[in-house]
């Protein structure tokens, strides 16, 4: 297989190489739309469009393209062998995924989050109040994975950077310095202001590789920022749940 020329590499945006770049991981369209905290529709423009500028009919193909030109020989990197076995083994496993209409969020947040969170995991998100979670019927029973979010949440509420970021998986800390979490977090969080109160609204399993993760919504008062619906996802490492999202809608 040949490499795209220099001018169709550049040609891709770097939203377009976040996405391609999370295909050769082994994720689909929709688990990277939840990584990303995007909607389906927007991951799938994003890979139509890598496809047209590489001239290829499959997204994986597109992956594998951008996979061997940010090759160590290619890009004069270094790269170890493990990851680069990981990388090479995924490409096959990452499926193409159908576009679905849906609802695009934007997030208002600071490009360096958008730039440090480049391979998909996200961080204290703030986005404008499009979706509306329904109001809860009755108190959702706590969970393992709902404790451990509270615990988090409340982490960050106080202020304790350095105790919330430990809460999040090896996978996050290896790609995000607890400096810059604590950047994004001090520019986010504190203008909203103390909590009010913290409601469990539900949890739900989202089937992403590789055993699927967990994803709360709270529905949150805050003295400034007022009602907020907070999601955090959370994927089991060694036996803990460990925070790989958050956002606040």
């Amino acid at each position: 297989m040949n490499l795209p020329t220099k001018a169709a590499l550049d040609a891709l945006t770097e939203k377009e190489k976040q996405t391609l770049r999370l295909i050769v991981r082994g994720h689909d369209a929709k688990s990277v739309a939840v990584t990303l905290g995007l909607s389906v529709h927007t991951i799938n423009e994003r890979l139509r469009d890598a496809r047209r500028k590489l001239a290829v009919s499959s997204s994986r193909e597109a992956a594998r393209l951008l996979l061997d030109a940010e090759t160590p020989e290619n890009l004069g990197d270094e790269r170890t062998g493990e990851d680069a076995r990981s990388a090479a083994n995924d490409v096959g496993s990452a499926p193409d995924d159908g576009a679905t209409p849906a609802r695009r969020r934007w997030p208002v947040l600071i490009g360096v989050m958008l730039m440090t969170f480049a391979l998909g995991l996200l961080a204290l998100t703030l986005m404008p109040g499009s979706t509306q979670a329904p109001p809860p019927s009755a108190t959702a029973p706590a969970t393992p994975a709902s404790d451990a979010a509270r615990t988090f949440l409340e982490l960050v509420d106080a202020g304790r950077w350095s105790d919330s970021y430990g809460r999040f998986g090896a996978a996050f800390r290896k790609l995000n310095s607890e400096a810059v979490w604590s950047e994004v977090s001090q520019r986010v969080r504190p203008p909203l202001g103390m909590v009010v109160s913290r409601t469990l609204l539900g949890q739900e399993t989202i089937p992403v590789p590789p055993a699927g993760v967990e994803m709360l919504k709270f529905r949150t008062r805050f003295a400034t920022g007022g009602d907020k619906v907070e999601t955090v996802t959370l994927d089991q490492e060694g036996g803990d749940w460990k925070v790989v999202g958050v956002t606040i809608e």
